[in-house]
């Protein structure tokens, strides 16, 4: 591959996904585990971390928003503010990923964490989740089981005078107000005092350097891809796709979400002579994994791990189904959505958080009511 402003964008984009992956696991930085720590002991801190990361990466954009230097409500990937607002596909896949990330024991990015750590149980759930994730992205699975349905019921925002699905686009459309750049940073910024409010107010999160290590390192790497695929690097490697004479693959404004790279990477895989196929979420899935495994063999943490039984096989393997099929219909994951999204201020993203968020709880009480009855 001749290094071109195409390989300049994918090396900075691994390069800032090892430093997340080695992050994440030395904060034991973990969407799932953070619902399991407030469930199962009241535990706060890490579901804090979580969104705390969300206002690091939602302060970045509105910086980035505020300069000109990008702009979210044009085309991306995903289209996270798009006028469509296909609800019932963020609530139910949302509420499948949740479920499915329970059961897999860790949602996308603490898959691929795991992986990098001897987690051999991981692995089989990328490999699972991979294939679905394919399958969702690249034949007619989604166009015939899902879209009649999700097509059904999506509202076109733009039929009510609405814009997109930006969080102050649509209290402005509620109120007959104009659209409003001023309007919007400033309900961003109001959103993310509350979010900072909500974080520090407590001592599990203030007293705990890695949960504030490790929400501010992923908001930080999401405000990083975004201002790099948005901004005047990213409007030159489109030009450089648009030359292309092989156009690669995913050349759009852009940040880190861990399950639509899934199905990416063993699209590639089946070519893998195919570098046009190497894209920004390709790079980072293997990122993620090579940051997690430095870190955990230079601290001695690497550890190999199996299934424990053929239960805890079949729990990992319906997670990873889960997690494939509804990442890709919630168009995100805990990292895609709940961050990269949020980021945004889509309110599809703030339904797909909430969604992951009632999917795992409600599968570990389920877990835990079902383990007491058996004791």
């Amino acid at each position: 591959m001749p290094f071109t402003i195409h390989t300049e964008v994918l090396v900075a984009v691994f390069a800032a996904a090892v430093i997340m992956g080695a992050v994440t696991s030395k904060t034991n930085f973990c969407a799932m585990g953070a619902v399991s720590d407030w469930v199962n002991i009241g535990d706060t801190g890490r579901m804090r971390a979580w969104v705390f990361s969300m206002a690091v990466a939602l302060a970045g954009v509105i910086a980035l928003e505020a300069s000109g230097a990008v702009n979210l409500s044009g085309e991306t990937f995903p289209p996270y503010r798009t006028a469509n607002f296909a609800w019932i596909r963020y609530l139910l896949g949302g509420f499948m990923f949740g479920v499915g990330m329970t059961l897999a024991s860790g949602c996308g990015n603490r898959t691929l964490v795991r992986i990098g750590g001897g987690n051999l149980k991981s692995l089989v759930v990328l490999a699972i989740g991979s294939v679905c994730a394919y399958l969702m992205l690249w034949t007619p699975v989604f166009e015939k089981a899902f879209l009649p349905w999700v097509a059904a019921t999506t509202i076109n925002l733009q039929n009510y005078g609405v814009a997109n699905q930006e969080l102050g686009t649509i209290l402005a459309g509620m109120f007959g107000m104009g659209l409003s750049k001023p309007l919007n940073l400033a309900v961003a910024a109001a959103v993310v005092a509350g979010m900072l409010f909500f974080c520090f107010k407590s001592a599990d999160f203030r007293y705990e350097s890695d949960h504030v290590f490790g929400g501010a390192v992923v908001g930080l790497a999401i405000v990083f891809g975004w201002w790099l695929t948005g901004g005047s690097i990213g409007s030159e490697w489109k030009e450089y796709a648009d030359m292309a004479t092989v156009v690669p693959s995913r050349v759009q404004v852009q940040s880190y979400t861990f399950i639509s790279p899934m199905g990416d990477t063993l699209r590639y895989l089946l070519e893998p002579a195919n570098y046009s196929l190497v894209n920004f979420g390709v790079m980072a899935l293997a990122g993620v994994i090579l940051g997690a495994s430095l870190y955990a063999i230079l601290t001695g943490q690497f550890r190999l791990e199996w299934f424990a039984s053929w239960r805890d096989f079949a729990n990992h393997a319906v997670g990873a189904v889960l997690m494939g099929t509804g990442g890709v219909l919630s168009m995100g994951c805990t990292v895609g959505q709940a961050i990269t999204g949020i980021s945004t201020l889509a309110i599809g993203s703030i339904l797909t958080f909430l969604a992951i968020v009632i999917g795992a709880a409600g599968t570990m009480k389920y877990q835990y009511w079902r383990l007491e009855r058996e004791a």
